[in-house]
């Protein structure tokens, strides 16, 4: 059984839960997943369950972005706790066994403690990004989400994901104005090494590692 819990800024809005080889994610009600969002393709993606229990998802619309742990591809296989982004929203992965344990994790599941389970599963040291120019140098960002959005839109926007082999930042908006070292980002997920500096938004900020 396939398990898709549905995410609006850091909020559970809804679960699905399914039995079904393949699973169709878009805005339009003919999805199996409708999320109601223009950042959503009518269709977005499809999700693909094998009958050894593997699950691929893959790209259905050229003109909406699917990215998955905050870098940005066209199929990808899945596993538990992935997060699929779309716009504001975001959906995490995972297979279940039976219905019933399912709904008992439901109960139990908010978007905080959803966050800990995930980061408490990579044991990479904790980060921080510092402002180092404009009128809020000096501000420290602490990296606590396993995906913390950055900039806003037309100006800039990145994603920094938090992952089992360190920090990566990929671009979803504007992407040669998001640079690593004055170099811009562009389509790649680009990992963050310590004092690396990031200009996101036109604002100059130091990564480093705790």
């Amino acid at each position: 059984m396939t398990k898709l819990t549905v995410f609006f800024k850091d909020k559970i809005i809804c679960s699905y839960l399914s039995e079904k080889n393949i699973l169709h994610i878009g805005r339009d009600e003919t999805n199996d997943l409708t999320i109601d969002s223009l950042a959503v393709a009518p269709a977005h993606a499809a999700i693909i369950i094998r009958d050894d229990g593997s699950s691929t998802i893959k790209q259905l619309n050229d003109n909406f972005p699917l990215i998955i742990n905050g870098e940005k591809i066209k199929k990808f296989n899945l596993n538990n706790n992935d997060m699929i982004s779309m716009g504001n929203h975001y959906i995490v992965y995972n297979s279940t066994e039976s219905e019933d344990q399912t709904e008992s994790l439901i109960n139990k599941e908010d978007a905080t403690s959803l966050n800990h389970e995930i980061i408490s599963a990579l044991s990479i040291p904790a980060a921080n990004l510092q402002v180092i120019d404009g009128e809020n140098i000096g501000k420290v960002l602490p990296l606590k989400k396993a995906m913390t959005r950055l900039g806003h839109s037309g100006s800039g926007v990145a994603v920094i994901s938090k992952r089992k082999n360190g920090y990566f930042i990929s671009a979803l908006e504007n992407i040669d104005a998001i640079m690593v070292n004055s170099v811009p980002v562009s389509d790649s997920s680009v990992r963050l090494n310590h004092n690396d500096v990031l200009i996101i938004n036109n604002t100059s900020m130091q990564f480093f590692l705790n």
